[in-house]
């Protein structure tokens, strides 16, 4: 293999190889994925993003994303604004880009700073689809797991522990709960697993085992879930702040039929050759 040059970037501590290929000349394999993402022999990340050449006439670039076990993934909001900070460093005066994924086309708002430089990027994520508000699944030990289920493009299934304090979702066995809800049968392709509290009418804490990956930092797509989910049960107004392990993002989502709004920073770390 011909060496690669690669970035390494995160958006809340939810992290990324960044393969740039807008020439379309690698193929990104689940091995090169795994070895990649591997945190003791690799470079280390949730997964990998190859920036490929747009394929619809209105985009700039493709993300072709790989979760770390080689699996591909139709959409990752925090991997779009890594994407959106790539571009933003490489064309100095765009105020916007449109990304191309698996789940359609994403409109990303590049914001800079005083300098100039990208400092954080707001995505249209589209309209959720809301499944249900009460799934339930049986645990081995018996105990039921209600879950509000829907689409951010990708899968979503989240516990919704209602308005109680945070400590609810830092002590929840996730780590159990999630790998087992990602392979349950109700969930032929896998899912994001999510567990939630309310601590306010504006804020939400929450936690995301991801498909594929595991328990991670961060999610632009899960931290939307967890505020649909929110919204959906009552517990918080339209806009709200998340609030993950990894750092803080927006969600803004006026109605019902329209576009939910991610905003959240990214962050390139360093870059090298493979």
């Amino acid at each position: 293999m011909a060496p690669l040059h690669f970035i390494k970037a995160h958006g809340c501590g939810n992290d990324f190889v960044l393969l740039p290929d807008t020439d379309d000349q690698l193929t990104l394999t689940e091995d090169l994925t795994k070895a990649m993402c591997d945190r003791h022999v690799g470079i280390g990340a949730d997964g990998v993003i190859r920036i490929g050449a747009p394929t619809t006439e209105t985009g700039a670039v493709f993300m072709d994303y790989r979760n770390a076990d080689g699996s591909i993934a139709e959409m990752c909001g925090n991997g779009v604004r890594t994407v959106a900070m790539w571009y933003a460093q490489a064309h100095p005066d765009a105020t916007t880009v449109n990304v191309d994924t698996r789940a359609g086309m994403k409109h990303v708002t590049i914001h800079r700073d005083e300098t100039g430089a990208f400092s954080a990027a707001t995505v249209n994520m589209g309209i959720p689809e809301l499944f249900s508000r009460n799934h339930k699944i049986a645990m081995p030990d018996g105990a039921i797991i209600p879950l509000t289920t829907l689409s951010m493009g990708n899968p979503h299934a989240v516990v919704v522990m209602g308005r109680v304090g945070a400590d609810c979702v830092l002590d929840y066995p996730l780590n159990r709960i999630g790998p087992f809800i990602e392979h349950h049968p109700d969930f032929p392709d896998g899912t994001n697993v999510e567990v939630i509290a309310s601590t306010t009418s504006t804020t939400v804490v929450g936690r995301i085992h991801e498909r594929g990956v595991g328990e991670t930092l961060a999610s632009g797509t899960g931290s939307s879930a967890m505020a649909v989910a929110a919204i959906a049960h009552g517990l918080t107004e339209r806009a709200v702040t998340v609030y993950l392990p990894g750092g803080q993002i927006h969600i803004d989502w006026p109605k019902d039929n329209a576009p939910l709004m991610m905003t959240g920073p990214a962050v390139s770390v360093f870059s090298g050759t493979w």
